[in-house]
């Protein structure tokens, strides 16, 4: 059985907020075994709202909006589900009687738009309310069920795990779904697919979706069955064979983020890491220190973003910023070498570059990276050519560092 769910409100389409409570929905339902199909916001118009919830019904067995049940002219979503379904509203004595309690109860006057909150779709089922005035609803169409659920979510959560979750656990089949995460780096998006396609499109379950960010590629597995058992017994099946065509690209498989398998690594070795950083300006520190502990193994680092302070934080000679430039191989492993020796770190990783949009030469274009490690074994520098916006390519600069350095603790 699958489930959609509809998120109510014209505010919800609007950059200042977002639909957080669809995310716990889903989580929820996950739980049961029901996978969520597709999820959908739609404004306070009464016509569209109800043309998606009769769309939904047509498709799924579970149907949740979430929004627009409260007491003002906009709040539609009654009149909408009753629409979709054919139904009239009916006004329910008890409930208008429970909604005037509360307000004694919180010694206010409660006002006559309040009693919009009293009906009902025909056939439907009241879904108490206990830490707000608009009760949800319960209602049953053919072989679907619809849900309107109150939008904020201190009064949703807990109406939807104390009276919707009981019902669906009797309703629902009983499955299970169990993931898997790979990550990658190092490969484009359209490479890894390219890569492992022939072996994920064999299969109809596991469903698999890639996802992909600057330098972070992402396959999901998930696996639906009647048993916990067989649901593992598939991701390891398909899991294997994507393992050994991406070797060593994959630095994780449990969802892990490359900044915390590093910080893992450098725990267990018990070795420390230090930064210097020039285009990235902090966000290569940023992102390790993100992980909580990473005081276990961050040491620190300098910003050096001009000449002048390449030389007097990090000790680069002038004379091979003179020869060779800031972004330049042997200036990157100079910094990466100046950090390690003066923070006294295990490692040190160090970025220069041409972030862009401007600053590039023919022979250094923006996108021009070049990263230094230094550790135990000795120092490097590698240059990479990154494609894309200042954001973009900062990003792939420190990913690309996190990996290298990652290959190094290997």
């Amino acid at each position: 059985m699958d489930a959609e769910i509809i998120a109510v409100g014209s505010e919800l389409l609007t950059p200042a907020r977002l639909d957080t409570n669809s995310l716990f929905l889903t989580e929820q339902l996950n739980g049961l075994g029901v996978e969520v199909a597709g999820k959908m916001v739609v404004g306070d118009d009464v016509g569209r709202l109800a043309e998606a919830v009769r769309a939904a019904v047509s498709r799924s067995g579970i149907v949740i909006l979430t929004g627009g049940l409260g007491p003002t002219e906009d709040d539609v979503t009654r009149e909408a589900a009753a629409r979709a379904l054919g139904r009239e509203l009916v006004y329910q004595e008890d409930l208008a009687a429970r909604i005037e309690q509360r307000f004694r109860r919180m010694d206010r006057k409660m006002a006559g738009i309040n009693l919009r909150q009293a009906y009902l779709v025909q056939g439907g089922e009241p879904l108490p309310n206990p830490n707000g005035t608009a009760p949800g609803q319960w209602i049953t169409q053919g072989g679907a069920v619809i849900m309107l659920l109150p939008g904020p979510p201190p009064e949703l959560e807990p109406m939807f795990r104390d009276h919707c979750l009981p019902r669906l656990e009797r309703l629902v089949p009983k499955q299970f779904i169990r993931t898997r995460c790979y990550r990658i780096a190092g490969m484009g998006e359209s490479d890894v697919d390219q890569l492992v396609a022939p072996v994920y499109t064999k299969y109809r379950n596991p469903v698999t979706t890639i996802l992909a960010a600057p330098g972070d590629v992402q396959i999901h597995l998930r696996a639906r069955c009647a048993s916990e058992q067989e649901a593992e017994r598939l991701l390891a099946e398909i899991g294997p064979e994507i393992e050994r065509l991406l070797g060593d690209r994959i630095y994780s498989r449990d969802g892990k983020p490359l900044e915390a398998v590093v910080g893992d690594r450098l725990r267990a070795v018990q070795a420390t890491i230090s930064v210097a950083e020039s285009c990235t300006g902090g966000l290569l520190a940023e992102k390790i220190t993100s992980v909580a502990g990473s005081s276990d193994y961050f040491v620190g680092g300098f910003l050096v973003y001009t000449n002048r302070l390449k030389t007097a934080l990090a000790g680069v000679p002038p004379d091979l910023l003179a020869r060779h430039g800031a972004v330049s191989e042997p200036v990157a492993e100079a910094l990466a070498l100046g950090v390690k020796a003066r923070t006294e770190s295990t490692y040190a990783l160090a970025i220069t570059g041409v972030a862009g949009p401007g600053g590039g030469t023919e022979t250094k274009p923006a996108g021009t990276v070049v990263i230094g490690l230094a550790g135990p074994q000795g120092s490097a520098a590698h240059s990479f050519r990154f494609l894309g916006n200042r954001a973009r390519v900062r990003a792939l600069a420190v990913q690309y560092a996190l990996d290298l350095l990652r290959r190094a603790l290997a």
